[in-house]
């Protein structure tokens, strides 16, 4: 069975302060934990697959056949709202990439 490490460092997320006088020894993540962890990412999960979701409706209705009326404020209004979700979406993702990168298989020590 693998072993993984997180070796998240708090610098690299600019969290350092939060976390200080925490220590730098390596812990066993507790299970009990850890599952509760692992809900919450679910919940994360859903509510993606939940904006996954409206994003299609949304995609759908704007692609119709159907008329529809907007004034130009209205209009940037919502182009700046569809920017605002996308880089919010592009940070996640990168957030999300950095830290798969930050658990890794643990090295077993020999001695």
């Amino acid at each position: 069975m693998t072993e993984y490490e997180i070796i998240a460092n708090p610098k690299d997320y600019g969290i350092e302060a939060m976390v200080e006088g925490l220590g730098g020894s390596t812990i066993d993540f507790p299970a009990e934990e850890r599952q509760k962890w692992a809900v919450e990412v679910g919940t994360f999960a859903e509510r993606l697959l939940a904006l996954s979701d409206k994003a299609r409706g949304l995609q759908q209705w704007l692609g119709g056949e159907h008329a529809i009326k907007a004034t130009p404020a209205s209009l940037k209004t919502l182009k700046i709202q569809f920017f605002k979700i996308n880089d919010a979406l592009e940070n996640s993702l990168d957030l999300v990439k950095r830290l798969e990168a930050d658990i890794v298989p643990a090295i077993k020590q020999t001695n």
